[in-house]
């Protein structure tokens, strides 16, 4: 039973939101992959760009820091050396900026620092499952693949329970500013300009500024030193501390990336099991969970793409690419390319070896909560299996719209229990 088929017709518009309103437009990526790998992509809103769209050829210019640049911006959107200055995370960042920054957090998300949280995440995942499974048929999104993300962002952030939902709301706000289901000021379709100099684009960004400078102060008082919050804080080898804006650049970031991009992965998973019940018999079976994580999480893809900004010109597939010209690299393409992956649009939770894109593998900027997703993904899923029999579609799948982050908003189905 195939689990999604691509809707568009082989010549969607990568630069319209709309177009990955009905999932990401494949066919579009398989001709652009098969017959022209190095794209020039118009844009009427903005200067055009080039979309790299093959396995192999994101692979080898994600390694090629000096010849790609983050420090542009990450979006396909321009913006003036201004407000990057201003918006700015250490995303869009090139060493050794970068690598300072990721220093100071990267103990916290290392393999076995997060290995230890797997009894937590055990723990949380009981709850809500039992929670939504006893309704019987429910929205899996919201009542599932929401709710662990969030609940874990607050144990890493060290931010108080009770400010979970709004801080949730927030970074939905301001990741999914396209979607007029997530935010009142939607990206393409009002004047935004008085936000310019707010992490992505968006009044959110405020909001969660101001949260997270009380945050701060009330943690200071009680000499509370819980959460990544704290390290990043801390000063550099050389005396150096992160500067406020950069401060609430990160912890905008780490609201929006560290929930959205796991719930997309663990509503794509769910996806796949109530399409395929046998990918449900696997994971019951137990012999797919060194394995499973990746695939789901190659299978969900929720970084679109990202953008690079080239630092002089170079060629690839007989084209020119100018110094100062954007590059997109298309993870959503590289994950189901057929010269990289067998059958790619077959969910395959014993696929190895799995070198999917969703991480941002290859380069400097791979993805700080790796480990952490992968841990949600594995534990979730083990949990869901003990407790159901079967699970199926009970309505209209939705998708977020935006060609940036990419998930299911709305998955209804169906259970029933072990």
């Amino acid at each position: 039973m195939t689990v999604w088929i691509p809707q568009d017709d082989g010549k969607a518009d990568l630069t319209s939101h709309d177009t990955f309103a009905a999932g990401a437009p494949h066919n579009t990526f398989a001709r652009l992959r098969r017959d022209d790998p190095m794209h020039w992509t118009p844009w009427d809103a903005g200067e055009g760009f080039w979309s790299v769209t093959r396995h192999a050829d994101i692979l080898a210019l994600n390694g090629q820091p000096d010849l790609l640049s983050s420090a542009r911006g990450i979006r396909m959107e321009d913006q003036s050396y201004e407000e990057y200055l201003a918006r700015r995370t250490f995303q869009e960042t090139d060493a050794p900026d970068h690598m300072q920054t990721r220093i100071k957090v990267a103990k916290a998300f290392s393999k076995p620092v997060i290995a230890g949280f797997e009894q937590v995440i055990r723990d949380l995942c009981g709850p809500i499952l039992d929670a939504a499974l006893e309704k019987g048929s429910f929205d899996a999104t919201k009542e599932i693949a929401r709710q662990l993300p969030m609940r874990m962002l607050g144990r890493i952030m060290g931010t108080p329970d009770p400010d979970l939902p709004w801080l949730v709301e927030k970074g939905d706000a301001l990741i999914a500013n396209t979607d007029p289901d997530f935010t009142d000021h939607v990206l393409d379709k009002m004047t935004t300009d008085e936000y310019r100099m707010m992490p992505f684009n968006s009044p959110a960004g405020a909001e969660l500024f101001t949260y997270a400078k009380d945050l701060m102060a009330r943690k200071n008082v009680i000499g509370d030193t819980s959460g990544v919050l704290h390290l990043i804080l801390q000063p550099g080898p050389d005396g150096s501390v992160l500067p406020e804006h950069e401060f609430r650049n990160f912890f905008c970031l780490l609201v929006a990336a560290g929930n959205d991009t796991t719930r997309y992965s663990i509503a794509a998973g769910i996806q796949a099991l109530a399409h395929r019940p046998e990918l449900l018999a696997q994971m019951q079976a137990g012999e797919v969970w060194e394995t499973a994580p990746d695939e789901i999480i190659r299978w969900a893809t929720p970084a679109i793409y990202f953008r690079r900004t080239a630092t002089r010109d170079f060629e690839m597939h007989g084209k020119t690419i100018r110094q100062g010209q954007k590059v997109l690299y298309w993870f959503a393409s590289g994950n189901r390319d057929e010269d990289a992956f067998e059958d790619p649009f077959n969910v395959n939770l014993a696929r190895s070896p799995n070198r999917h894109l969703s991480f941002g593998q290859g380069g400097p900027h791979v993805c700080l909560g790796m480990w952490l997703a992968r841990l949600e993904v594995r534990v979730l899923f083990q949990e869901l299996a003990k407790r159901i029999r079967s699970i199926e579609p009970a309505g209209e799948q939705r998708f977020v719209r935006s060609n940036f982050v990419g998930g299911l908003k709305e998955l209804p189905v169906r259970v029933t229990l072990q």
